[in-house]
């Protein structure tokens, strides 16, 4: 099994320099993952030409660089949800966002031509519980109330079309979400920095700032670990998962959770049993997704958990799922699995806001961050620029304190106990 992740070894390394000299800019921003990136990329196209991206590791080295590549609507927290918490009409403009996010995701991708491996075909959301009515109808009543109160369009897909898509029985119909699409996230990532440096922006990797000092006239004085120096008028945290305790009120407001993900070998013809270009998941709490890749492996992800397992137990845990589906996959070699860390509130709603005067933050996507991490770059982008305020919605969800290992041991608790009861669910179906 090769050492590095299946995204880091089949992108191009570009590298973008550690910050060696001070210098100043009007807004700096934490992180070189997508809620960072977007928000740099959002203010330059608002006109803001002294922008850097200051990331600890490489770009895209955490989630945004790891994950299943799915590009679509919506956040973690769902949409019936989000209607008992705000209402009916400022639920669906949040929603609404998230879609233009795909759009802008796509528009970038064009604009710039970035090269990220995209694959249209949507997103089919399966019936894992084959032989229950109940879930058949349950699958079509979400098509229609997503339809008739979001303007959400999810086709209707019979058992026999799914079978003809996969090579299994596993499932009963399915939902396909016509407007999603999937991608090479890490190359997504690499190619929206090269955008941002190429419209004059400093992008500098290996740069972990380890003091963040507001000054007396305004503004921030960050130091690296590099001993470089930079200040900015305005700050951006959007360190995710990854933020270390720089800043405490983010990163006691947010559960830094592993989720994994594999990649096998190439598969002959033969044993290709994914015939769709959708990207794919299940309708259980605990899911599996997955997704063919241009190089005819596939790609496979799930479980969360608080623990980074070694890539040889990530590879043992999935392919047993893999196998629940696809059996006759047995004789595949896995050549890759990885995990990272995605960063959740307690909410399950993104959270961005300001903390004082000039400094921004965004984090907490819940493992559904490629069109939401866009969504608050727009938010913040506009807020920073003065053009719009951030959403009043927002409020409703505030940096609530996770209570540290205790509530890390509560995630995987309620983790296993959704897995039981998918497991209960099944046997009476």
């Amino acid at each position: 099994m090769q050492a590095q992740h299946y995204y880091a070894a089949t992108a191009p390394r570009t590298s973008f320099p550690p910050l060696a000299q001070a210098c100043d800019v009007d807004v700096a921003v934490l992180g070189g993952g997508f809620a960072g990136l977007a928000t740099a990329r959002g203010l330059q196209e608002r006109g803001f030409t002294s922008v850097a991206v200051l990331e600890a590791q490489t770009i895209g080295h955490g989630a945004s660089g790891r994950n299943g590549g799915f590009v679509f609507g919506g956040y973690s927290r769902d949409a019936f949800d989000l209607v008992g918490d705000l209402g009916l009409q400022t639920a669906r403009e949040l929603y609404a966002q998230s879609r233009d996010a795909v759009a802008l995701i796509r528009s970038r991708i064009d604009q710039h031509a970035i090269d990220c491996e995209r694959q249209e075909g949507g997103a089919l959301l399966l019936n894992w519980f084959r032989h229950s009515a109940r879930a058949e109808r349950q699958l079509r009543e979400q098509a229609r109330w997503l339809r008739d109160n979001f303007g959400v369009v999810w086709d209707e897909v019979a058992p026999p079309q799914v079978r003809q898509w996969l090579d299994t029985d596993r499932y009963g119909g399915a939902l396909l979400e016509r407007d999603a699409f999937h991608f090479h996230p890490l190359k997504y990532a690499l190619g929206l920095a090269r955008v941002i440096e190429q419209a004059d922006g400093h992008v500098h990797e290996h740069s972990a700032v380890t003091a963040i000092e507001q000054r007396a006239r305004g503004g921030f004085l960050l130091r690296t670990d590099q001993g470089a120096e930079l200040r900015a008028t305005q700050l951006v945290v959007a360190g995710g998962g990854y933020l270390q305790r720089l800043l405490p009120a983010l990163t006691g407001a947010r559960l830094p959770i592993a989720t994994y993900v594999m990649a096998t070998e190439p598969l002959p013809e033969s044993l290709r049993p994914v015939r769709t270009t959708a990207a794919l998941y299940d309708n259980r709490f605990a899911f599996d997704y997955y997704r063919a890749l241009a190089d005819h492996r596939l790609l496979w992800g799930g479980r969360i958990s608080i623990q980074q397992r070694e890539p040889a137990r990530i590879a043992e845990l999935l392919k047993a799922d893999l196998l629940k589906v696809y059996p006759q996959l047995a004789s595949v070699r896995i050549e890759h699995a990885w995990s990272g860390l995605m960063s959740y509130a307690r909410h399950k709603m993104p959270q961005v806001g300001r903390l004082a005067p000039g400094l921004w933050f965004a984090q907490a996507f819940g493992g559904h961050g490629v069109a939401p991490t866009t969504v608050a770059g727009e938010w913040l982008a506009d807020a920073i620029s003065g053009r719009i305020d951030l959403p009043a919605a927002l409020q409703r969800y505030r940096l609530s304190p996770v209570f540290g290992q205790a509530g890390l041991l509560a995630a995987q608790a309620t983790y296993s106990w959704a897995e039981l009861q998918d497991a209960l669910r099944e046997l009476i179906t």
